[in-house]
């Protein structure tokens, strides 16, 4: 008799701690997930750009991530989503490339480039190499303060600050107005982390399902 209650003793201990196990990724693993999930969403926008404005750099249908960012943090030349209602009245987020930010002053098109305080860019990344968009129209700006000049990749497919200089903002943007900046090829993996961190906790929720399933049939068992 004492070798069978030793047995016994032994297994229900080994259920108890399978038990313990299974809860314990359980709970970890569900917190992992929520938390990868609430970091992804706090740093990062997914979305998928729904013009060809900015090809080829990004191209039409192609999904994107950007870094939520402030608008303090935009910087020439970055490629911003952005929501302006008098450019998008119904919220849509756009998305343009930053020429000028306060207090530059953006010419075009002397020598068939854009110009920023009286220096051409190199704008590689225009389509077909074509800075000016064909016959775009010609301007001269000093971008307010606070605000944004902005234009599209595909200068003669873009409805961009070039064609809004009448609005009585000189075309531009708040920066403010920023929601997120897209990630360059550098920097294109850090969404991976926090979603790395929900899978991780999704394949310890998982174990630890299986674990409870396992230790709950056995007990099952040996009650019958």
């Amino acid at each position: 008799m004492r070798d069978t209650d030793g047995r016994g003793a032994g297994r229900g201990a080994r259920r108890w701690t399978a038990g313990r196990a299974a809860l314990v990724l359980l709970v970890v693993g569900l917190g992992t997930v929520v938390a990868g999930a609430v970091w992804f969403r706090a740093g990062y926008i997914v979305a998928v750009q729904s013009a060809d404005s900015m090809s080829p750099t990004y191209r039409q249908g192609e999904r994107i991530a950007a870094e939520r960012i402030d608008g303090d943090e935009v910087r020439a030349g970055d490629v911003v989503l952005f929501a302006d209602p008098r450019w998008f009245p119904n919220g849509e987020l756009a998305m343009k490339r930053v020429v000028g930010t306060g207090g530059d002053r953006v010419t075009c098109c002397a020598g068939d480039r854009v110009s920023v305080d009286g220096e051409p860019l190199s704008e590689p990344y225009v389509k077909d190499g074509d800075p000016v968009g064909g016959k775009g129209p010609s301007f001269d700006v000093t971008v307010p303060e606070g605000r944004l000049f902005l234009l599209g990749d595909h200068r003669a497919n873009s409805h961009d600050s070039r064609y809004r200089l009448s609005d009585g903002r000189s075309g531009t943007v708040a920066a403010d107005a920023v929601r997120g900046r897209l990630l360059d090829g550098g920097s294109a993996a850090e969404p991976l982390l926090p979603l790395a961190t929900a899978l991780l906790g999704a394949v310890l929720t998982l174990v630890g399902g299986v674990l409870g399933a396992v230790a709950l049939i056995r007990r099952r068992r040996t009650a019958g």
